[in-house]
């Protein structure tokens, strides 16, 4: 059973629909080299990714682009990006690794098991079609205690945006993505920020995130 299918999910397809049904990829065939939200709020998101992921850690930046908001006085021993436009992903400096692959179209991830020591979607989940699903995979390719972070702000292309997200405002979306966090069965009890620099003064930004579970260490709970 997939785990957007279990019984105690409250959420239904017709969340997910979208105004452009189109496939994603021609959507973002033209690469943006530009940055979604304002530099105030970009260097809110650089300051949290530095309290949140491990110096010399592996990192996966999920939806990733031409940029992906870590701060540059970190080191990683590696970050892979997935992405659906190759030219942005050859374009951000910070990638070791680069991955064009559709989430909404496959949400299995070409990764192994316990490979990397975060994770992060910046500013994309609301374009989610089968978040659950993602949100799993990533538990799995996590090794057990790793975060997964997710960060969002308002703004969206609205025609890609999932029709749930829109209904929402901003708390609403942080109990949305903790409920896939929670649903996903791969994660410890999520926790949300609000990283917004300056209210009213600049892009809105907040965080949701969770460490990943260890499988082993559920089943063996489950047994006794």
């Amino acid at each position: 059973m997939s785990p957007e299918s279990r019984e105690d999910n409250p959420l239904l397809p017709e969340h997910f629909r979208r105004v452009d049904e189109s496939d994603d990829a021609h959507f973002y065939v033209q690469p943006r080299l530009v940055n979604h939200i304002d530099d105030a709020a970009i260097a809110a998101l650089g300051d949290f990714y530095r309290e949140t992921f491990p110096e010399g850690g592996h990192l996966l930046d999920l939806m990733s682009s031409w940029v992906s908001h870590l701060p540059t006085d970190v080191t990683y021993s590696g970050v892979t990006g997935l992405g659906l436009n190759k030219v942005e992903l050859e374009n951000n400096p910070v990638l070791t690794r680069r991955t064009v692959h559709d989430l909404n179209q496959d949400p299995t991830l070409p990764y192994d098991t316990d490979e990397f020591d975060g994770a992060v979607v910046s500013v994309s989940v609301q374009y989610l079609t089968r978040p659950i699903e993602v949100f799993a995979e990533v538990g799995r390719v996590l090794k057990p205690g790793a975060p997964f972070a997710i960060t969002f702000s308002n703004r969206m292309f609205p025609t890609k945006a999932v029709r749930i997200w829109q209904l929402f405002g901003d708390e609403q979306r942080a109990n949305l993505v903790a409920l896939y966090f929670e649903l996903s069965k791969a994660f410890a009890k999520a926790r949300a920020f609000d990283l917004s620099p300056a209210p009213f003064q600049s892009d809105p930004v907040y965080a949701v995130v969770a460490e990943a579970l260890d499988p082993a260490a559920s089943d063996e709970t489950a047994i006794t």
